[in-house]
């Protein structure tokens, strides 16, 4: 097993980033870091080796961002769904109001929803998507991090895809019935 101070230096970057994808918040993420990696040096001796160290870490970063985010009240800022799931979730969501002169302002709306919305999956479906979307984990890796079954991580994907799409298609509805409303005189 390495030593802390290498599993430290090996795996920093991608807790923070994981951290920082989590809470949008750099001092935040920091926070977490840190706690992770006390956690780490704690539970380092008592580490069973059944799953690779990685993972394990992997793991303890999902479980203290989740618990920091119940501490939050769950308020979080996200990316862009587009880089979620791709165009066909982009264009229910922004539809033929991208096309017109408000675009940037609808852009920024859709963010602002954005920020909220994958927060409010179940923690699963969010852990899922964080870890295989925004991150780009290996499914298998995924799976192994949440203890699943590649098989189940697929369903948990799918179904925080169509709940985002359908949340999506209901915001571009009340954006498009806003938009047409400001357009009266």
């Amino acid at each position: 097993m390495n030593s802390f101070n290498e599993l430290f230096e090996a795996h920093k970057d991608a807790v923070y980033r994981l951290a920082l994808r989590y809470v949008n918040s750099a001092e935040d993420a920091e926070d977490i870091a840190q706690e992770v990696f006390v956690s780490v040096y704690f539970g380092l001796e008592n580490f069973d080796q059944r799953s690779k160290v990685s993972t394990w870490i992997y793991r303890i970063t999902v479980n203290k961002c989740l618990d920091h985010l119940k501490g939050r009240k769950r308020k979080k800022r996200w990316g862009k769904v587009i880089s979620l799931f791709g165009t066909s979730v982009e264009e229910q969501a922004i539809g033929d109001s991208a096309k017109s002169a408000d675009s940037e302002i609808l852009e920024r709306e859709l963010d602002d929803w954005v920020m909220h919305a994958i927060v409010g999956l179940p923690d699963n479906q969010q852990t899922a998507v964080v870890l295989a979307r925004l991150e780009g984990r290996p499914q298998a890796e995924v799976a192994e991090i949440m203890g699943l079954s590649v098989k189940a991580l697929e369903s948990l994907l799918q179904r925080a895809k169509k709940t985002l799409a359908k949340n999506f298609s209901d915001y571009n509805e009340g954006t498009s019935n806003k938009h047409r409303q400001n357009m009266k005189p």
